[in-house]
């Protein structure tokens, strides 16, 4: 990895010419527009979104970023097309449509050290739009130092200098106190690291009372502004860093609950001896973000935090279903299905944690599930959602606790609810048929509605046949099954292909193995099929942004 990194920047110029073989619509052999060709963009705006150029995307499946895995953002950049690569990057990132930003920050960090003067500069431009928090800014540094290792130069150039200093004087300056006192490392780099490579000059007095608390330490901050005449927003920063300070050094536990109730700090700015107790942990709940707040309810269950009869209980209960709380943390509903399935569990899917699940909050997270729906926008397409019952709906999707029944009916009902013109399937070996799922139906009629027929063998053309036969016209094709996607005989592609030439519609073909590990439904070289292996909230974002179009 590290020698065709170091070739590539060493020999890399930008071509004098833009004209592309692989642009988004390029010439088939014959002349004509091929639609359907999966060019470099296309592979670009794969990789930013999930991580890989190909068209399959694994659930859950993290880890580094492979240079393998980003050819397209090579050959674009080889092309002389830096600042349209830059672009596309600025758009993931921002509008929410990557279900990983590493992939992101690494195509950034290569523009950013690209041999054409433009795309650096238009990398930097978008620098901090990307790198909205502490931790983003780590990772692009890393990445960047990664990039470079094996060559002569660093990576601390001029730009980037500028870059990181700008980041840190265009922060609010109590946003940026909070934010350095809750992320204050990742990655092997620290705010101490990045302000003395960068050089930083602080260009208000609140940044540099800032800069000298991370690079200094805080006596020296006593020290400094102790007898000086400060101004408001000074006074304003200087009391946060000293609730800080004050409550690192804290033994007494009600004193810790009244500053973390007066100037709502945070998990990441308490000592682990602090979080052994259960009334700090009650303190932290009323202003804990509600994606935290589901993740750590068991915890807090086993350790006797939450209590049946309970002020903070009913308190808690009341926040979960909150439809304002649930609008501003914009949570989907498979996050809280998630949560709602592992909590009724009462055990961590890893780990050994164990809890008696209470009911009252069982009751909450369910009301949450159905009020998230109100969070999701229309996509404004016509979908065919198809689950395949010809085999037992009882195995679980793999890194999670939760029956492929129960996320085939709550996939469905995304889109039931969301997207006006849907028709929903059940399917197995010659029988096919029609299931009435309505807005209003609950999770478990859901479920029941889709495993009313007997199952078969499994022929996954069935649902794209009968839309074909039917005349019904579909933009998207979604297609459940619990069987490995490599194993048809029958080719659903084919089937696409016939539809599209029937109703004269770009239509489109997801294949989701829900208990699929790593293996595409073949090796198609279609931009309008897309295969998931398990499911997780990332796959509904990648389905979202492939039927606009977008990936």
């Amino acid at each position: 990895m590290r020698d065709s990194l170091r070739l590539w920047c060493m020999t890399m110029e930008p071509s004098a010419s833009t004209t592309s073989s692989s642009s988004n619509h390029a010439l088939n052999s014959a002349g004509g527009n091929c639609q359907w060709e999966v060019s470099d963009k296309t592979k670009l705006c794969r990789f930013l979104c999930y991580g890989s150029e190909g068209d399959l995307y694994t659930a859950r499946e993290e880890g580094r970023i492979s240079v393998e895995n980003a050819g397209a953002v090579f050959s674009l950049l080889q092309e002389g097309r830096g600042a349209e690569v830059v672009e596309e990057v600025r758009r993931f990132a921002q509008d929410g449509q990557a279900v990983r930003l590493g992939p992101s920050l690494f195509t950034l960090a290569l523009c950013s050290q690209h041999s054409e003067l433009r795309t650096r500069q238009a990398a930097f431009k978008v620098f901090k739009e990307v790198c909205r928090d502490p931790a983003h800014l780590f990772s692009f540094i890393q990445y960047k130092k990664e990039l470079k290792e094996g060559m002569k130069c660093g990576i601390w150039g001029r730009a980037l200098r500028k870059a990181v200093s700008d980041w840190y004087n265009e922060q609010d300056a109590m946003s940026l106190a909070m934010a350095v006192t809750k992320c204050k490392q990742r990655v092997g780099w620290s705010h101490q690291d990045l302000l003395r490579l960068s050089h930083t000059k602080p260009t208000t007095e609140a940044i540099a009372l800032i800069s000298k608390y991370v690079t200094k330490g805080w006596k020296e901050v006593q020290a400094t502004y102790a007898d000086k005449e400060n101004s408001d927003e000074v006074v304003r920063v200087l009391s946060y860093l000293e609730v800080v300070e004050k409550v690192k050094h804290n033994c007494d536990e009600t004193e810790v609950i009244s500053l973390i109730e007066e100037h709502k700090l945070e998990r990441e700015q308490l000592l682990t001896d602090h979080l052994k107790s259960k009334h700090v942990w009650r303190a932290l709940l009323q202003e804990m973000p509600l994606q935290q707040l589901l993740r750590l309810l068991g915890r807090m269950t086993s350790n006797k935090i939450l209590e049946t009869g309970s002020a903070e209980l009913q308190a808690l209960c009341d926040r979960i279903q909150s439809e304002t709380a649930l609008k501003k943390a914009k949570t989907h509903p498979f996050s809280i299905l998630l949560a709602l399935e592992n909590y009724k569990r009462g055990q961590g899917y890893q780990g050994k944690t164990k809890w008696e699940p209470i009911s009252n909050i069982v009751t909450a997270i369910d009301s949450a599930f159905y009020k998230s729906f109100m969070n999701i926008e229309s996509v404004g397409k016509r979908f065919l959602v198809a689950v395949d019952v010809s085999t037992s709906l009882s195995s679980v999707v793999p890194g999670t606790s939760i029956s492929t029944a129960i996320v085939a009916a709550a996939i469905t009902m995304v889109f039931a609810r969301t997207e006006a013109d849907t028709r929903v399937l059940a399917y197995s070996e010659g029988a096919l048929i029609p299931c009435s799922v309505s807005a209003d139906m609950t999770l478990a009629q859901t479920t029941i509605e889709l495993v009313k027929i007997p199952g078969g063998s499994t022929d996954c053309t069935l649902p794209i046949m009968w839309a074909t036969e039917n005349d019904n016209t579909v933009d998207v094709f979604i297609i459940l099954t619990n069987n490995p996607l490599w194993t048809f005989t029958a080719s659903p592609v084919e089937s696409l292909k016939k539809h599209r030439q029937k109703s004269g519609v770009a239509s489109k073909l997801v294949m989701c193995g829900l208990t699929s590990i790593g293996h595409a439904i073949a090796d198609v070289e279609d931009r309008g099929v897309l295969s998931i292996c398990g499911f997780d909230l990332g796959a509904l974002n990648v389905i979202r942004s492939f039927a606009q179009d977008l990936i």
